[in-house]
């Protein structure tokens, strides 16, 4: 098969890894930055273009697109689900994914577990809105922050007051989160690829802060996890139609709780953590599972 990987750097551990797992096992991987790809839109033959030449028909498309390129990257890899190539995650759901107030709203209407969570506009609501998660202790974050940035627990009313009023002077559109005490600074990242969690770890904060993002200097380490935590990853990805998904889960008293769904998630941490062979299962839900114009979401947001 022939397999774009759209990256913007072939020497990140992931897009390697799967640069690996294609040739392997007998594909022809090539690697495109989504940046340096434009398109012809036309309904005859569209086209998409890398530095001057017009690329070939792709059996499957492994999107890597980071956070900040999303509107762009998603466009493109629109572009070849329109020529017919097998998206491994759709750009609907990629983009459904990435809007962190409208995943959670979506995964809310499923019934899937969340930390209570509020969203307002205005500076005369924060009263009612700190009421509506809780109160204090609670986490502010910002909807376009990732890997932590952006991300403040505020462990008074005075400090999430000030928080929030920051924040909303700068324009910045923000959540208000209950902080689960009992997680005690960890969650859990489940790797799931089509309708099975393959991989679990437990990514444990340093002490001294509540964020236990690996790239903020987090630790790692392999966890068994229960069936309604595997249940809940699951449902998650598929609430997104995510093929392949890294459901961020908190272990609470009620119940694991969904704390993000990551449609690009990284492979070095839970590779490391699980010695689990991430991109060869990867490749092998493709080959299992790609056909020419296979798009589940047709056009539907």
């Amino acid at each position: 098969m022939k397999i774009a990987i759209l990256s913007r750097n072939r020497k990140l551990y992931s897009t390697r890894r799967l640069i690996e797992a294609c040739e392997q096992r007998g594909h022809e991987p090539m690697v495109i930055d989504a940046l340096r790809t434009y398109m012809d839109v036309v309904s005859s033959k569209p086209e998409a273009h890398f530095k001057g030449e017009v690329l070939p028909y792709f059996d499957a498309i492994i999107p890597r697109i980071g956070a900040s390129i999303t509107f762009y990257g998603t466009a493109v890899l629109r572009q070849f689900e329109v020529m017919g190539s097998f998206p491994l995650n759709e750009s609907v759901a990629i983009s459904r994914s990435r809007d962190k107030l409208r995943s959670l709203q979506l995964l809310s209407r499923k019934g899937v577990g969340l930390p209570n969570t509020g969203f307002a506009n205005s500076p005369d609501d924060i009263q009612d809105l700190l009421k509506m998660v809780g109160g204090a202790p609670l986490v502010v974050k910002l909807l376009e922050g990732t890997q932590g940035i952006g991300v403040v627990l505020a462990e008074t009313k005075k400090a999430a007051e000030s928080v929030i009023e920051a924040f909303m002077g700068l324009k910045a559109n923000i959540l208000v989160q209950e902080y689960i005490k009992e997680a005690s600074g960890a969650d859990i990242r489940c790797l799931v690829i089509g309708k099975k969690v393959v991989a679990a770890m437990k990514r444990q904060a340093q002490p001294g802060e509540f964020r236990s993002n690996l790239h903020r200097g987090g630790s790692a380490e392999i966890i068994k996890i229960s069936p309604a935590e595997r249940a809940t990853a699951v449902k998650a990805a598929k609430v997104m139609g995510l093929n392949v998904a890294g459901v961020d889960l908190l272990r609470s008293a009620r119940g694991p709780l969904v704390m993000e769904v990551n449609s690009s998630p990284g492979l070095r941490g839970i590779e490391e953590a699980t010695g689990k062979d991430i991109a060869s299962m990867i490749i092998e839900f493709i080959e299992k599972t790609a056909k020419p114009h296979k798009t589940r979401t047709k056009g539907k947001g």
